[in-house]
């Protein structure tokens, strides 16, 4: 134990949330609990809770930017400042106050092993001074042994400085560009128009395939399908099943009544489908999407408990699909951790000691910061985990256990018909082997009667009842969650770690929609599409921009440099926005005038319902439009009441039975815990005024 000056040295461990740091202490052996922190001998174990510094606001610059004129744009101060979150600026003082203990020889970052981790460190670092040494745990799960490991092998901070540079590089662009241009718009449009590097791309795809869909003309034509023997075969020519020509169909038709068809080829493929990878972020959540409905914020998050709580997968924030070669060795303790719940799929594997058949999986090469999300030798208890937490374990697991079992082998049996000179096509598929398809419940169901096996080329067969099938040509559809993911990924929009923040965002905003399972544009978002600079719509800048902060976290390219290219950027954008002669109607303007200065109220959608705010952007009126339902009951009818606040203090209202109950009356029933998940749930940034959430803060602020 290290020791100085007849004190006993320490660590200090920084993790990112306090359930991590729980663990961590736990693991650690930290046992003195303290309010910010856990102690033990040899480490002292605190956390942030997320980010606790952040960029300063431009106000933080200059006074006069609290008001925003577009005189004023750009902002681009000359460095970049930080500042201290002022809602948990009480956890930042405590981490300041361990580091300036004497009996603290260095820091280990414990934050989330990615850019944004690192950053949420760093930040802290630099604005508590610190000059001491700074190590780094990189773990891909939160399992005891790996904890234990991975203080065993700590890595030196220098390593990192790099992800830092790049993570710098991403939230100093972000604020350039975004807060410049949303300013702008909003100031120039007089609405909150909000813009951004990674948004307002994502939003142009959503208008792109808006576009494509009110431009289609939908086509009439017709499909030909005919019995042969025991066969239905398609007609096609030249690789097209389509007849626009009605006429021209029905004479195929009627050529065929009592004709026969002649095999003229018989076309015998072998093919194999290997082991499919097991799951990145990306991928897992557009699965979860096309499966179960989840948003892929609702993945992330799910994914995030099974990560932290249960310690029952890896790293959920990872961009690769592919595992290390020294993994290969902890294979046959993930099967047995995950045993319970699998016990028959499972058993045979085991007994082969766990052998890999998927080999492919293994590629050093292809592994970044972190590897694929698959299970980890924590003993699983599937009694624990609710229903979305089993259906998002049950996929990684199924996935993960394909790796176990041989390749899909199949036959296709492609038999291609004559008759009267037109071309008939019959497919029919043999499964050799189910493979690995066997797990994932997905394997094609046998043939009762594999009857093209015993084919052979001048068979004839006498057609019957050849039909014709009008159809019409159909539009793209509208973007899923899922789609919006695969494109977000195939044109490098942000990161598997932000790219759920942003699709909330933008529905947050207003310019886009769900509906059904599908994201609908706004007139909002058709407006500011049109609005916004032409070259921020564009993926292919944004994703040179993302290259580029992947090149500078590996030390090959220079953060100065990508700085400097930024700033020149936004002042380009802020200019052209200035002088663009461009206009826009808020699509939301009611009939009603603000009660404080006059002008139009807008109606807003919010998760708890509509409300009106003032269209003048200095004015910071806003009030619900309809009362929010509570869960309290009526005592009568037994339907929730309406939430109301008078003179007298927030009150509860049956609009049926219009019985008053005041909401004093259950004060009591509500905890510190509840208080805090209240404030937790309303602190949202919102476009005017204080939130709710703030407001909760100074009163339990008061009453602390």
């Amino acid at each position: 134990m290290p020791i100085w000056k007849g004190v006993i040295m320490k660590s200090l461990v920084l993790a990112e949330k306090p359930s991590v740091a729980r663990e961590l202490a736990r693991v650690l052996g930290c046992r003195q609990t303290h309010k910010s922190y856990l102690e033990g001998d040899q480490y002292i174990v605190t956390w942030a809770l997320g980010h606790l510094i952040e960029l300063k606001m431009p106000e933080h610059y200059d006074n006069k930017y609290k008001t925003w004129n577009l005189e004023d744009l750009p902002i681009i101060p000359p460095k970049m400042g930080l500042q201290v979150i002022k809602q948990t600026n009480h956890q930042y003082r405590a981490i300041e106050s361990l580091m300036k203990r004497k009996d603290i020889k260095e820091c280990i970052i414990a934050t989330d092993a990615g850019r944004e981790g690192e950053l949420v460190a760093r930040w802290i670092l630099e604005k508590a001074n610190w000059n001491k040494p700074i190590k780094r745990l990189w773990i891909s799960s939160q399992t005891d042994r790996a904890i234990k490991d991975g203080f065993r092998n700590l890595k030196p901070g220098k390593e990192f400085d790099n992800l830092y540079h790049s993570a710098v590089c991403r939230a100093e662009a972000d604020w350039l560009i975004g807060l410049n241009i949303t300013r702008a718009l909003t100031t120039k449009y007089k609405d909150p128009l909000s813009a951004g590097r990674v948004q307002t791309p994502t939003l142009a795809m959503v208008m792109e395939r808006e576009a494509q869909i009110q431009k289609f003309t939908p086509k009439e034509y017709w499909t030909i399908k005919a019995d042969i023997g025991p066969f239905t075969a398609d007609w096609e020519k030249n690789n097209e099943k389509r007849i626009f020509d009605k006429e021209a169909a029905e004479k195929i038709v009627g050529n065929l009544q009592g004709a026969k068809a002649v095999i003229e080829k018989i076309d015998r493929k072998k093919k194999s489908e290997p082991q499919p990878l097991p799951y990145d972020l990306t991928e897992l959540q557009r699965d979860a999407n096309k499966r179960f409905g989840f948003s892929a914020k609702k993945t992330l998050s799910t994914l995030q408990r099974l990560y932290e709580q249960y310690k029952i997968v890896t790293y959920p924030r990872t961009d690769s699909r592919y595992l290390t070669s020294d993994m290969e060795s902890t294979m046959l303790d993930r099967l047995q951790g995950m045993s319970s719940g699998y016990k028959e799929e499972i058993r045979p594997l085991i007994a082969n000691k766990g052998k890999v058949l998927g080999k492919r999986v293994f590629n050093n090469e292809k592994v970044t910061d972190h590897h694929a999300i698959i299970p980890t030798e924590e003993r699983l208890v599937l009694s624990d985990l609710d229903n979305d937490e089993r259906k998002l374990y049950d996929m990684i697991a199924r996935r993960f256990l394909t790796l176990f079992l041989p390749a899909y082998e199949y036959e296709t049996i492609q038999t291609v018909f004559k008759a009267e000179g037109e071309t008939f096509k019959a497919i029919e598929t043999v499964i050799i082997n189910p493979g690995f398809k066997q797990i994932l419940g997905k394997e094609d169901a046998p043939l009762e009667k594999q009857s093209m096996q015993k084919l052979s080329q001048g068979q004839s067969f006498n057609i019957k009842e050849p039909s014709l099938q009008q159809k019409w040509t159909e539009p793209p559809t509208r973007y899923s969650e899922a789609d919006i993911l695969g494109q977000m990924e195939k044109f490098g929009l942000g990161t598997p770690a932000t790219r759920a923040e942003i699709i909330e965002r933008l529905v947050e905003t207003e310019v886009v929609e769900r509906k059904n399972g599908r994201f609908h544009p706004t007139k909002k978002g058709q407006q500011l599409i049109e609005l916004v600079n032409d070259e921020l719509t564009s993926p292919e800048l944004t994703a040179k921009w993302e290259k580029e902060l992947e090149l500078i976290s590996k030390g090959k390219a220079d953060p100065k440099a990508f700085s400097k290219k930024i700033r020149k950027q936004t002042e380009q954008l802020v200019s052209e926005v200035k002088i663009s002669d461009k206009s826009y109607r808020a699509h939301n303007l009611t009939g009603s005038k603000c009660p404080e200065c006059d002008s139009f109220l807008k109606e807003r959608n919010t998760k708890d319902g509509k409300i009106l705010v003032c269209s003048n952007l200095e004015c910071s009126y806003r009030r619900r439009k309809d009362p929010k339902l509570s869960n309290r009951r009526c005592p009568q009818c037994h339907k929730k009441m309406e939430l109301h606040e008078g003179k007298a203090g927030v009150y509860f209202q049956c609009r049926r039975c219009n019985i008053v109950e005041k909401a004093e009356e259950k004060k009591k029933a509500v905890n510190k815990r509840e208080e805090r998940k209240l404030v937790h749930k309303y602190t949202q940034k919102e476009d005017f005024g204080t939130s709710l959430g703030d407001l909760l803060k100074q009163a339990l602020n008061k009453e602390d």
